[in-house]
């Protein structure tokens, strides 16, 4: 059965890719987006497939996989259902050093920003997690979740300063500072895809070490188990993860904590099925929730950010509740 939910959510990732490339202000017919592959003329309807939604879909695909695989790994890791890379302030830390490379010490190239996406990404992770380990009962859920409330509320609060202090950077670093895939190109996916690739495939390997570990570190730990090395393996597939898509489609929220809820209560709770759901169910948010975001207020378009937010908000106050009900 989870073989055949698996390929059906497959075929409706596929179907929902397909949509974002047809429609929206323009809908182009399946023929003429088959013949922009194989015979290109240069109409707009072939630019437009070729340039804009084809890049747009793939970038949330791949934006939609990571953030949800991420968020995953960093609930198990961290033993707390609310977690994710919005959450914890991973995509905070990683659009602020953005922010502050591009706008500020005047980095270029796509290549370099991805890096720096990852140091912020990996400064703002660890941060979160010393503080949160902090004091005699180690890391709780509850120190974890206040320290990257604390420290999303930080780097936020960083980068409206600058924001404030020099007005010209804003249309600059704009492309960072609202979560969208629009507007993106393939080059730009071609800079982070292969640290996208290389943190999937570590999550995916990881998925039987961390059933152990999602039963407590003592159990893990008698079981065999190294759980500082599969935390930090964990860690950093999160950090190529959680940096590549914020450097790609900016810091978009609550992918990460909807989608691994959304499978275990489907599926259970086997990480070796968790994590491949994750990556499928999530890039499948995400392009369905882009293909919405055109509709909303047509012709002009809406934020993806903005679209998992009011899926999310409600979603996350229903996690929240429940967590504190099961206390």
């Amino acid at each position: 059965m989870r073989v055949l939910g698996l390929l059906i959510s497959l075929l409706a990732l596929t179907a929902a890719v397909i949509g974002s490339i047809t429609l929206g202000v323009t809908n182009i017919p399946l023929h003429q987006v088959w013949e922009s592959f194989t015979h290109f003329n240069g109409s707009n309807e072939h630019l437009i497939i070729l340039t804009a939604r084809l890049p747009r879909a793939l970038i949330a695909l791949a934006a939609g996989a990571s953030l949800a695989v991420s968020g995953a790994l960093m609930q198990v890791i961290t033993r707390n259902p609310i977690a994710s890379p919005s959450t914890l302030g991973v995509n905070s830390g990683a659009a602020f050093f953005i922010i502050i490379s591009a706008g500020w010490l005047g980095i270029s190239g796509f290549q370099s920003l991805t890096w720096v996406a990852m140091i912020g990404a990996a400064v703002s992770g660890g941060i979160v997690f010393f503080l949160g380990s902090i004091g005699r009962d180690g890391m709780t859920p509850v120190k974890i979740t206040l320290a990257g409330a604390s420290m999303a509320a930080f780097f936020h609060s960083l980068t409206q300063g600058l924001m404030l202090s020099d007005g010209k950077m804003f249309d600059q670093v704009l492309i960072w500072l609202v979560g969208s895939v629009a507007g993106r190109d393939l080059n730009q996916l071609a800079a982070v895809w292969p640290y996208m690739a290389v943190g999937m495939l570590a999550a995916l390997l990881l998925g039987r070490h961390l059933n152990a570990l999602s039963m407590g570190d003592d159990i893990a730990q008698s079981l065999g188990q190294k759980t500082a090395v599969i935390k930090l393996l964990a860690a950093a597939a999160v950090i190529l993860l959680a940096g590549g898509s914020v450097a790609v489609a900016g810091p978009i929220a609550f992918v990460g904590i909807i989608i691994p809820h959304i499978v275990r209560y489907l599926i259970g709770n086997d990480y070796r099925w968790i994590l491949p759901y994750s990556a499928v169910l999530g890039a499948l948010l995400l392009v369905t929730a882009d293909l919405g975001s055109r509709y909303i207020a047509m012709p002009k378009e809406v934020p993806v950010g903005v679209m998992t937010a009011i899926i999310g908000v409600p979603f996350f106050v229903y996690i929240a509740r429940k967590g504190r009900r099961a206390q």
